[in-house]
């Protein structure tokens, strides 16, 4: 009787928001105390690899993030960002030209309906940056639209927790100049960006949007923005804020309206977009659902999305490392809990939604707690409980697995 080989997995294992600095000082990984990661260190080759600015395709300067990371690992090779991609289309002028949305706008114009911007305000350059919004206030008052609604998501875990101050000015500057714009909500991205499923966080980021009311309603962004730190709320979780005089109605997005969603992340940017575009949505009870002229992405968020038009097109980045395993004919793992779910599989496989033949994926539930501080072991147990098992299976011949604690209790400081 022949007796079944046994297959010893090559494991890539990845430490989620761990780095390397030698200084200790407001350094907790250098602080603490790692006795296996040391005796590794001590009994294995190793090496530090840079996962920031050009090395991983990003402007010099700019910090990496993980998505980033687990798009050029997977693919063996640097690959250019979207955000250099669109800062060299808002350079060149070409941004300006785009044929759908400059024909978009001008139908705004036409039948005097609105258009609502997205996105991120911030420099963090993860999910957005604030100049790409300031590009299209920019380019729709160059197209003559007076209606140019801002609903302004705040960042706070890609910059300092307490930084919004400068960047609502920014924007209020840019409206000023241009003599035409409005902020008309302000929210902490802890609403407006979740990507976990909690509906109930969704929710009043929707309503606020769709009806124009707010937890609380201020007269400028300013002041809902110093109201909020008055009130101890952190940019990230500032609450639902319409922006208004209280003798004015609310303003809301109307039938007719367009979107510009200038996030060019798309995991934290799905939901709300889902819930705007999707008939079937089932995720919350939605008061109204607008219809819209057209809603843009500043990228392709999710390629099963068909309503959403993507301001720059998806690239190809072929012969991954779970496309090459595949094509040898071998299994292989990826398994993550919740919140790095996306990052072993969409991100890993180079953007693709697709799952490769012998491709096997494991997720594992991240906790329900507000923050990650309040249980900053996540799933960690039952993650590892699961990896032993897909070992001890013997039949996977590479597993990818994410560790996402470092990253996601680091972000709560």
């Amino acid at each position: 009787m022949l007796s079944t080989p046994t297959v010893t997995p090559a494991i890539l294992l990845i430490l989620d928001g761990f780095g390397h600095r030698e200084e200790a000082t407001n350094n907790a990984i250098a602080q603490a105390s790692t006795p296996n990661l040391d005796a590794l260190k001590r009994s294995v080759p190793h090496m530090l690899i840079n996962a920031s600015e050009h090395y991983v395709g990003l402007p010099d300067g700019q910090m990496g993030n993980s998505e980033v990371g687990h798009l050029n690992i997977g693919a063996g090779r640097i690959v250019f960002q979207d955000f250099e991609r669109i800062n060299n289309s808002i350079s060149s002028g070409e941004f300006f030209k785009h044929a759908d949305l400059v024909n978009a706008l001008k139908e705004l114009k036409n039948n005097n309906k609105a258009l609502h911007i997205f996105g991120l305000l911030s420099d963090g350059g993860v999910h957005s940056h604030i100049n790409h919004i300031l590009t299209m206030i920019e380019m729709a008052a160059q197209q003559g639209l007076q209606m140019i609604y801002v609903h302004a998501f705040l960042d706070g875990r890609d910059t300092p927790p307490i930084s919004a101050v400068p960047y609502i000015a920014m924007l209020e500057d840019k409206i000023q100049t241009l003599g035409v714009g409005k902020i008309v909500s302000v929210s902490g991205r802890f609403y407006s960006m979740d990507r976990d499923k909690r509906w109930e966080r969704v929710t009043p980021a929707y309503n606020m949007i769709v009806d124009g009311i707010g937890e609380f309603t201020e007269a400028t962004a300013s002041e809902a923005l110093h109201n909020a730190y008055v009130r101890g709320e952190q940019d990230e979780f500032v609450k639902c804020t319409a922006i208004r005089q209280l003798n004015e109605p609310a303003i809301r997005l109307e039938d007719g309206d367009c979107v510009v969603y200038m996030n060019f992340r798309s995991d934290r940017a799905r939901q709300l977009t889902d819930a705007l575009l999707n008939d079937d949505f089932a995720g919350f009870a939605r008061s109204r659902v607008p219809k819209l002229s057209g809603y843009f992405t500043l990228t392709q968020y999710d390629q099963n999305q068909k309503k959403a038009t993507p301001i720059f097109a998806a690239t190809s980045v072929p012969n991954t490392f779970g496309e090459y395993v595949s094509s040898l004919g071998l299994k292989q793992l990826r398994i993550a809990e919740t919140e790095k779910y996306p990052h072993v599989t969409f991100f890993f496989n180079g953007g693709d939604e697709a799952v490769f033949a012998g491709e096997d994926r494991i997720l594992v539930p991240s906790p329900k707690v507000a923050t990650y501080d309040l249980q900053p072991e996540m799933s960690a147990p039952e993650l590892t409980d699961k990896l032993v098992a897909a070992i001890d299976s013997q039949q996977y011949s590479a597993i990818i697995c994410n560790y996402a604690n470092g990253d996601m209790v680091g972000h709560t400081g």
